[in-house]
């Protein structure tokens, strides 16, 4: 199917590796032209040669931290002068959920709360405002927020704070948005075979004493699908609500975890 995003122009925030660069690579598939940051320049200059060799789609790699204002103002207005516009952005960047340290209200930490929140909150709303102007000169526009599960049921006190003030922020913003035609939505992706996951199996396994596939079965056992969810499956499904083809749909949430939750979501 043809998602109608020849010509557009995305910015993927942490689109070096994992989910970020899965997403980088089905709208560069689509025919746009896609910026991927990340802290590490060099990291993301290297995947942005392996994605434009893969695609044939053009890939610009840009360096910044979401947890400073000024380097994401600096970031959107190098994007928008290097590839002519901004037309769809991916708020990507943040720390992967349970990497970051104890998250319980007995081991409070501080220092990790905050900064969570500078990233993932602050640095998803500062993309969002440099962005948008953008989007509102042409009468167009697509923000997706990747999320996570911890927004719909009970997790770490940060990872589930921060993903739950994402969606608020995903409804608020389609509000203000929507008049100037931008649609804001979210994606909850859950456990997905990313490589610093696939690592973490394999370290499991070797622990124990037991295959991959039996850690696999044992990780997918409450899943709806039986399987871990790949990156590749989760590209596509943004790619579409940053398409023309998914105008209606604003202020909504959009799970791609496998079914891991058994809640009924209205």
């Amino acid at each position: 199917m043809d998602l109608g995003l020849n010509g557009k122009v995305a910015l993927v925030t942490g689109g070096s590796r994992g989910i970020g660069r899965s997403i980088a690579s089905a709208l560069a598939r689509e025919g746009t032209t896609v910026a991927i940051c990340g802290r590490d320049h060099d990291a993301a200059k290297a995947t942005a040669a392996e994605l434009s060799s893969e695609t044939g789609g053009r890939i610009e790699a840009f360096k910044a931290d979401m947890g400073d204002g000024d380097q994401v103002k600096w970031l959107v207005a190098d994007v928008v002068s290097t590839c002519g516009g901004l037309d769809i952005l991916v708020n990507n960047a943040a720390r992967v959920g349970g990497t970051g340290g104890p998250d319980s209200l007995s081991q409070l930490n501080e220092p990790m709360l905050l900064d969570d929140f500078n990233v993932k909150i602050m640095g998803y709303l500062r993309c969002a405002k440099e962005a948008f102007p953008h989007m509102e000169q042409k009468g167009w526009g697509r923000i997706v927020n990747i999320d996570g599960m911890a927004a719909r049921s009970a997790a770490g006190v940060s990872g589930g704070i921060r993903n739950a003030a994402v969606m608020n922020a995903t409804k608020v913003l389609s509000e203000e948005l929507g008049p100037k035609g931008i649609t804001v939505n979210a994606v909850h992706p859950a456990l997905a075979k990313t490589d610093a996951q696939v690592a973490g199996i394999k370290a499991r396994a070797e622990r124990r004493g037991v295959s991959v596939e039996e850690i696999e079965a044992e990780m997918a056992a409450n899943l709806a699908v039986r399987r871990i969810v790949t990156v590749e499956e989760i590209g596509p499904v943004v790619a579409f609500l940053c398409s023309p083809l998914s105008g209606c749909i604003t202020g909504e949430s959009l799970s791609v975890s496998g079914g891991s939750s058994k809640a009924v979501v209205y």
